[in-house]
């Protein structure tokens, strides 16, 4: 085995399948990555109607589908049964894999069988936990505490495993007393100018509704308790009285997206918000490029990679301490976990909205810590020093 690899990725989502969060621009462009870097990499990862095997910018998907019966746990279930189905014929077709890559816990059923029957061994990405995606609390239904069980098994059978943050790793060692020597932390990462797009940010307004020239705090991503858009709605009065013209978008789909419209109407300021649901991705990055101010008002936030978004876009980016990469008032704003300092945090922002020097120190943290060259080549020095082990 020389120091390229055959590499089996395993994913419930990517961007040529179904894309759910933010797992899915993880796993395609660190593949494609890794693709560049000499590796064969291959996509376990669910169908959606498309072509069971297709060839993406060098990288090897092999769609499958399960059945949609029961909660999320059978269905990952069903869908782990096929992963392994599939595996073997693409073994047969392509010859031995040298490790496999399994990304949060739903396709853990699949690479541990997979390591038991053949001595393959897996690494294991923790992209959140449970505990965090439930707001830093413990569920106490079957479902959690399912998927937390999974998700301290993988960290006891992968061979190493990888945290895209400080902040995850103390999480997951707190959680599932996973020894320091078996992790590796190696960040998101994102293509330079994926986001980034001239557009008249006047015109992207006026096409939702709102004045050209009143400035814009963009919240993107799942409406759930953990990602705190309540937590901004409700610090959305204290805003309007220091800035009266002030609009917020909320761009996601969500359990909190019914409260905190009502919270909205309830507190007579649906006027200054809009409330999009899901969007296509050109429009969500006509959104980035056009708002004033990208506000990440997250309960948990295992890295944030909205973040590097806003930071591909030139945006000025508010957010709560959850999100630690940020480093306060060099390359964004961070404010504490309730709606008072939230409002504070945007009013700064606010008073001195020609300031580029916080968006300037994000783009050159784009091109230089997290470009996915760079954590390609420390995703493969993982890779070779726990085959060497």
């Amino acid at each position: 085995m020389g120091n390229n690899l055959k590499i089996g990725m395993f994913s419930w989502e990517s961007l040529h399948s179904i894309k759910v969060g933010g797992i899915a621009p993880h796993v395609s462009e660190l593949a494609e990555a890794l693709a560049k870097t000499g590796h064969s990499v291959h996509i376990f990862t669910r169908n959606n109607g498309l072509e069971p095997y297709g060839e993406v910018n060098g990288v090897h998907y092999h769609r499958v589908d399960h059945s949609l019966s029961g909660g999320i746990v059978q269905q990952m279930d069903s869908m782990c049964d096929s992963m392994y189905s599939r595996f073997l014929d693409v073994t047969k077709e392509y010859g031995k894999f040298d490790i496999l890559h399994a990304h949060d816990w739903h396709p853990f059923n699949a690479v541990s069988r997979i390591k038991y029957e053949f001595g393959i061994p897996f690494m294991f990405t923790y992209h959140s936990t449970e505990w965090g995606r439930n707001g830093n609390i413990h569920g106490n239904w079957w479902e959690a505490e399912e998927i937390s069980h999974r998700e301290w098994k993988a960290g006891y059978e992968s061979v190493k495993v990888i945290s895209t943050s400080q902040q995850l790793t103390d999480e997951i060692k707190f959680l599932y007393q996973i020894p320091d020597k078996k992790i590796s932390i190696i960040p998101n990462g994102i293509f330079h100018g994926k986001i980034k797009k001239d557009v008249d940010a006047g015109e992207v307004k006026n096409r939702f509704g709102i004045h050209p020239l009143a400035p814009v705090v963009l919240f993107i991503g799942r409406m759930s308790y953990q990602k705190g858009p309540d937590l901004l709605v409700e610090a959305i009065p204290e805003v309007i009285d220091h800035r009266w013209d002030t609009k917020f978008v909320f761009i996601g789909e969500g359990e909190m997206r019914p409260p905190c419209e009502a919270l909205a109407n309830a507190e007579k300021i649906s006027d200054n918000c809009h409330f999009l649901g899901y969007v296509d991705d050109e429009t969500a990055r006509d959104w980035i490029n056009a708002c004033d101010i990208l506000c990440i008002p997250s309960r948990n936030e295992p890295f944030g990679i909205v973040v590097l978004e806003g930071w591909d876009a030139e945006r000025t980016i508010v957010a709560t301490d959850a999100v630690q990469i940020i480093n306060n008032f060099v390359d964004g704003i961070l404010v504490y976990k309730n709606p008072n300092s939230i409002a504070w945090g945007i009013n700064y922002v606010l008073d001195d909205l020609s300031n580029s020097s916080m968006r300037k120190a994000g783009k050159e943290l784009i091109e230089t810590r997290y470009n996915w060259i760079n954590i390609a080549e420390n995703t493969s020095e993982a890779y070779l020093n726990a085959l060497k082990n």
